[in-house]
């Protein structure tokens, strides 16, 4: 193993979406991940999500697979679930249970409404939790229905990154109490956090949320995209005034537009005649005006162009592990830097060298 969390055994319970992320997280920094998985599978099999795990099929509902789990969280330092509340205590896996046969277990439970709240028993997925915290309806063109950003706000941003915060603290403070304790990670909790910059500046009209006069939402023709010449599209980020100075004399737009950048009544209209700048050249073309500079620029580029991109490919940001080109493992460390690690068949080998004397 190598990593800053080698050493570290994690248990998970096989699900979708956020809960395997973070647990793909773990591995990739290290850590000793059995994952369980249902007989079936989950519907969604990934073989970049899934990597660095030690796998295990199996039915957790039978006698052989409940003491299986039990075994595993015995000797477990995390356990990650996904379920809806009160499932994993019907299964008898519950952390009044687990915690109680291993007090140092850090138990980790991955929801979209949370462990309480009159929504806790509703179905629901990313869009419906992103909803509710404000930050949905910040997102999309002014006068058509919101439009949702995947699921990176929600599932994997105020998901997989606040599970992921919540073991490390827990982990932090187990140093210390030398006891484990449960994580309630919830999706609406983590996104409420992550819009704290814009609740924060609302009151004092520092921003607006509306999306014909939203800074960061591309209502500013200085922070929006445009469609180029040849169909593909480009970005510009030039918030700060020498920034965009320098996007409106090295793309040569009219230097009128430097007047009044902020007054949001004129954002219409300086975005129409950017617009029609920009589709007169192709994306290359623009690229080779502008990449490199402080226009704060870049190409919109489609997933499966995103690893040839020079920058991405001098930093190894995607690399080839299994045949795949898949993400290398974030953040970076100066000496105990993660690695990719194939998914490993039986996790029955791996959990059996945990119960070792």
């Amino acid at each position: 193993m190598s990593g800053p969390l080698a050493g570290l055994r994690v248990v998970e319970f096989a699900g979708i979406g956020p809960g395997p992320h973070c647990a793909m997280l773990l591995a990739d920094l290290g850590a000793e991940v059995v994952r369980i998985d249902r007989p079936g599978g989950n519907g969604w099999p990934n073989p970049v999500v899934d990597r660095g795990r030690s796998a295990v099929t199996i039915d957790i509902r039978s006698d052989e697979g409940r003491a299986f789990c039990y075994d595993a969280a015995d000797k477990a330092d995390v356990l990650i679930e996904g379920f809806r509340p009160g499932v994993m205590e019907r299964l008898g896996f519950g952390p009044d249970i687990l915690c109680e046969r291993n007090p140092m277990l850090v138990y980790g439970r991955m929801t979209g409404w949370g462990q309480s709240g009159p929504l806790a028993q509703a179905a629901g997925h990313d869009i419906n939790y992103i909803a509710i915290t404000g930050a949905l309806a910040a997102m999309g063109t002014a006068g058509e229905p919101a439009m949702p950003p995947l699921n990176l706000v929600g599932d994997f941003g105020g998901g997989s990154m606040f599970l992921a915060f919540g073991i490390m603290a827990a982990l932090w403070e187990r140093q210390s109490s030398g006891r484990g304790q449960v994580i309630d990670a919830a999706i609406v909790d983590g996104v409420t956090s992550l819009m704290t910059m814009f609740s924060g500046l609302l009151p004092a009209e520092r921003i607006s949320m509306d999306r014909d006069r939203n800074l960061l939402a591309g209502a500013a023709p200085f922070y929006r995209c445009y469609r180029c010449a040849d169909g593909s599209e480009i970005a510009v980020g030039a918030l700060e005034p020498q920034f965009y100075r320098e996007l409106i004399q090295l793309s040569g737009a009219p230097s009128d537009l430097l007047d009044q950048q902020n007054e949001a009544s004129g954002w219409a209209g300086r975005s129409d005649r950017l617009a029609d700048l920009f589709a007169t050249r192709t994306a290359a073309e623009w690229c080779a005006m502008l990449e490199g500079s402080d226009a704060c620029f870049a190409p919109v580029l489609e997933l499966p162009a995103a690893p040839g991109h020079p920058h991405l490919a001098a930093r190894e940001t995607y690399i080839e592990a299994d045949g795949l080109i898949q993400a290398a493992p974030a953040p970076r460390f100066s000496r105990t830097p993660g690695r990719i690690r194939a998914a490993q068949p039986d996790g029955r080998e791996t959990v059996a060298r945990w119960q070792a004397p």
